[in-house]
C-alpha cells in the first residue's frame, strides 16, 4: 500500500499545531497570572509601578492588556495578533527593568518571552486578520 505526499505531511503538521496550542495555553496561563497582581493592587506591583513613574493607571493598563492578550492567545483568529501585542508589552517590560527599575539582568526574562511570542505570531501568521481593500 502506498501513501500520498499529503498523507505523510499531515501528522507532522498536526503535531506542530498541537505543540503551538500547548505553548499558547501555557503563555495564556502565564499572562493571566502576571495580570492578576496588577489588577488587584498587590503591594509589590503598586510599588514597582510607582518606581516606573507613569502612575497607577499604567499598572491597570498593563494588567488589562496582559489579561486581554492571554484571552486572545486562546482565540484562533486572534492568537497571532495577541502574540504580537504581548511581544510589544514584553519589550516595554524589558525597557522598564533596564531604565527606571535599574535591573538589567531581570530584563532577560521578558526578552526571552518576547522572542517566543514573536515566533508564535510568525507560526500563526495566517490567523492575523488583514483588512479588506476597498
Amino acid at each position: 500500500m502506498t501513501t500520498s505526499a499529503t498523507e505523510t505531511k499531515a501528522p507532522p503538521r498536526r503535531a506542530a499545531n498541537t505543540g503551538l496550542w500547548v505553548l499558547q495555553v501555557l503563555l495564556a496561563a502565564f499572562f493571566v497570572f502576571a495580570s492578576v497582581p496588577k489588577l488587584l493592587g498587590d503591594p509589590m506591583a503598586v510599588q514597582m509601578f510607582d518606581l516606573i513613574g507613569f502612575g497607577q493607571w499604567f499598572r491597570y493598563l498593563t494588567g488589562s492588556v496582559e489579561l486581554l492578550g492571554a484571552i486572545g492567545l486562546l482565540v484562533p483568529r486572534l492568537c497571532g495578533l495577541a502574540a504580537l501585542g504581548l511581544a510589544l508589552v514584553m519589550v516595554g517590560a524589558a525597557l522598564a527593568q533596564v531604565f527606571p527599575l535599574g535591573a538589567p539582568a531581570v530584563a532577560l526574562s521578558p526578552l526571552v518571552l518576547c522572542v517566543v511570542l514573536v515566533l508564535l505570531a510568525w507560526a500563526r501568521r495566517g490567523t492575523i486578520p488583514v483588512p479588506a481593500r476597498s
